[in-house]
């Protein structure tokens, strides 16, 4: 599977273990900055470009990772089509993809060790949309506002 990155420049040292482990496990890690270690750097635009990328290669997924993860999450979902979802536990990881058929997970490394990101990270690709009724009906009310 292709995974989109971005990161802030408190997601520098993780991402390397990150891209690393992900591609150890056979996937295609595309990288959207940031690209050095620039501790004023800005979220926005390297998380906003995973969460696009994604959206546009429908068989990919994405992860967005930042000091708390909460702005992150909130420049991934600027993107039409995003959604991305702040993951701080295995449940909430498989709940956004098995409820929410998230496409984009978020999470804070500095709430995290860099094994557990991994984790959560694993966990998320891992589960399927369950593609339950209610779960659709939700997703298809967001598509149509977020489309108005």
């Amino acid at each position: 599977m292709r995974i989109h990155i971005g990161i802030d420049h408190a997601g520098f040292e993780v991402k390397e273990l990150v891209v690393a482990q992900l591609s150890e496990y056979g996937h295609e890690v595309l990288d959207h900055g940031a690209y050095s270690y620039e501790p004023e750097d800005d979220y926005p635009l390297p998380c906003i470009a995973a969460a696009e990328a994604t959206v546009l290669d429908s068989d990919s997924l994405g992860v967005v990772l930042g000091g708390s993860g909460n702005g992150e999450q909130m420049a991934a979902n600027l993107a039409e089509g995003s959604r991305a979802a702040l993951v701080w536990s295995h449940e909430t990881a498989i709940l956004a993809r098995s409820h929410n058929n998230a496409n984009v997970i978020s999470i804070g490394v500095r709430q995290h060790d860099p094994s557990e990101v991994v984790t959560l990270i694993k966990t998320f690709l891992a589960e399927p949309f369950s593609g339950i009724a209610r779960h659709q009906r939700r997703i298809d009310e967001m598509s149509k506002y977020e489309r108005r």
